[in-house]
């Protein structure tokens, strides 16, 4: 990871993380053997392809980042980390996303405080933010699996 110029430069960087991401579900929807668990991982990998259609965009100036904080349900830090196996289960699959996703907002934080603009510094907040969003969303799923 290198430094940032731009805005579009670190939308860039976001593309492309999302990108990763969608290849990254895919590439375990494909890997499992039961079709519920295809199913669900297909659905993740199509939602980073909705967040890479939204920073697109905002790339193209259609559309904004949302300014609002997400909250966190506090399970992803009570949980181990999950290694990618072949077999996983379905709270296995929410565990590793959420992870995933409490790592990229991490690095947005940490990419905001090194921030040398204040439009560069609210972006990697703001991207941040979307990241929490998909930490919840998949803190909710487990939450409603295991309890």
């Amino acid at each position: 990871m290198g430094s940032f110029g731009s805005v579009n430069e670190v939308l860039d960087y976001a593309i492309a993380r999302e990108l990763e991401a969608h290849q990254l579900y895919t590439k375990l929807a494909r890997s499992v053997q039961k079709p519920e668990m295809r199913k669900v991982l297909e659905e993740f990998a199509a939602e980073e392809l909705e967040h890479k259609a939204k920073l697109e965009a905002v790339k193209a100036g259609k559309a904004a980042l949302e300014d609002e904080e997400i909250g966190s349900l506090g399970i992803t830090d009570k949980l181990r980390d999950v290694k990618l196996h072949e077999n996983m289960t379905y709270p296995e699959i929410l565990t590793f996303a959420m992870k995933k996703e409490k790592i990229s907002y991490t690095l947005y934080s940490n990419l905001a405080s090194a921030a040398q603009t204040r439009q560069l510094r609210k972006m990697f907040l703001q991207l941040a933010q979307e990241e929490a969003g998909h930490k919840l969303r998949f803190e909710i799923e487990y939450d409603l699996e295991t309890f």
